[in-house]
């Protein structure tokens, strides 16, 4: 993650990525792009050969854990406990926000935002599933003065209000000025506080799964959870193939993953000398700017997404839902560039939030335990892998849908984007 454009100082670099610049990185660009294709290639050729039908059963797969655990799980106690710690949490954010410095390098309320919630939530809802909707706050509000008859969200919202919501926050993140600033957090989280309890007088806490990003968010990796639920409720052990399959295919869903994967390719682009230096001589200025770049970046996305639905549909009159069909299988792809990302960000700043929050002054960011190598190393194994998974997931989905004649020539409009995604992320990486 980078600053916003126009920052300088201690707000610039407090929250600047983990290694240097990731253009410096030792990293050969042949065996970068070859390795990944060679990757992608071989993955989609065995898949074609030795994957002739569908082995995804969804929601109904998984071992059963132990009925201890199930009960301790769903405990009332449990929940209340969660939900108490979330509230907690964000009781010491706004108390830092409103009471503290606002000097993000003294202040644990940026960090706490842009890292341990945003970036932290990443290996919390891989490893436990949607944790947020168990910690969320605001369900935590909400259920002392719940609306009398709430209606049910029309179908047809779908999780866009998220979708919406999380273009914000990276627009917050990664374009506004002074973004860590106490003011502009307060202006956001107003904002956030007036959009989510407009909604649930009217829907009641079913709005937070349609309408609340970090919500969606957070439910959405935790679809490559290891943790997940049956249709029956059980809580299971599952293949993380089981849990993308079973991703609900809800209006919104497209949106949301593309502004995961185009803001995120916007945070590769805009530390890029180039980019920096468009910025800094635009006529527009700077904001406008760097909002047209990260519009402009989600749109890539979404438009190259749209006409690799468009094939699916011709290849395939049949095939109803071209746009939505598929889209689980972008997930394990943004899993990839949120790892590139920000991983070196979340080793060295949270630590270093957790220390400031603790009380300590001027906290300094513990040194990464991984040098530039392993880094970029570890940067390009992670969109290789998500795009690799996102291979499977998606010739899995093809099998099913498509005649058996036409399975694997289905899947090639999916492999060419996956190709395309795959080389300009790691051209982001070492451009």
């Amino acid at each position: 993650m980078t600053a916003a454009p126009g920052l300088a100082g201690p707000a610039h670099t407090v929250l600047a990525h983990g290694v240097g610049s990731r253009h410096d990185l030792p990293l050969s660009p042949f065996y970068a792009y070859a390795g990944a294709f060679a990757a992608l290639l071989v993955s989609f050729l065995a898949l074609g050969l030795l994957w002739s039908s569908s082995r995804f059963r969804g929601d109904l797969a998984g071992r059963p854990l132990p009925a201890v655990l199930q009960r301790a799980a769903d405990a009332p106690a449990t929940r209340a406990a969660l939900r108490l710690l979330g509230s907690g949490a964000a009781l010491l954010f706004l108390l830092h926000l409103l009471l503290g410095p606002d000097d993000p390098d003294r202040n644990p309320a940026p960090g706490a935002l842009y890292v341990l919630l945003w970036v932290g939530l990443v290996p919390a809802s891989l490893l436990l599933g949607p944790v947020w909707r168990l910690l969320n706050p605001l369900r935590a509000l909400l259920s002392l003065r719940p609306p009398r008859n709430p209606r049910p969200v029309p179908a047809a919202v779908g999780i866009r209000p998220a979708a919406a919501g999380l273009l914000l926050f990276t627009w917050l993140e990664l374009v506004a000025p002074d973004n860590t600033s106490s003011l502009a957090l307060l202006v956001a989280l107003a904002v956030h506080l007036g959009v989510q309890f407009t909604g649930a007088a009217r829907y009641g806490d079913r709005w937070f799964a349609h309408a609340d990003p970090f919500e969606v968010y957070s439910s959405l990796l935790a679809r490559l959870s290891p943790l997940g639920r049956r249709a029956d409720g059980r809580l299971v052990l599952r293949s993380p193939f089981n849990g993308l399959d079973a991703t609900p295919q809800t209006p919104g869903l497209v949106a949301t993953v593309c502004v995961l994967l185009g803001s995120t390719a916007y945070d590769g682009l805009s530390d890029n000398p180039r980019w920096i230096t468009t910025l800094q001589t635009s006529p527009l200025g700077p904001t406008p700017t760097a909002t047209l770049g990260l519009l402009s970046a989600v749109a890539l996305v979404a438009a190259c997404y749209g006409l690799c639905a468009g094939a699916l549909r011709l290849m395939n009159r049949a095939l109803s839902t071209p746009l939505t069909s598929f889209a689980h299988s972008l997930l394990p792809i943004a899993l990839g560039y949120l790892v590139a990302h920000y991983f070196s960000l979340f080793v060295t700043e949270g630590p270093r939030t957790v220390i400031l929050a603790g009380g300590s002054d001027n906290a300094l960011a513990p040194a990464p335990f991984l040098g530039p190598g392993g880094l970029a190393t570890l940067q390009v194994a992670a969109i290789v892998t998500g795009h690799v998974l996102g291979v499977v997931a998606a010739h899995d989905r093809s099998v099913r849908l498509f005649p058996a004649d036409r399975a694997v020539a289905g899947q090639l409009p999916l492999f060419a984007l996956m190709i395309a995604y795959t080389l300009g992320g790691i051209g982001l990486l070492i451009a």
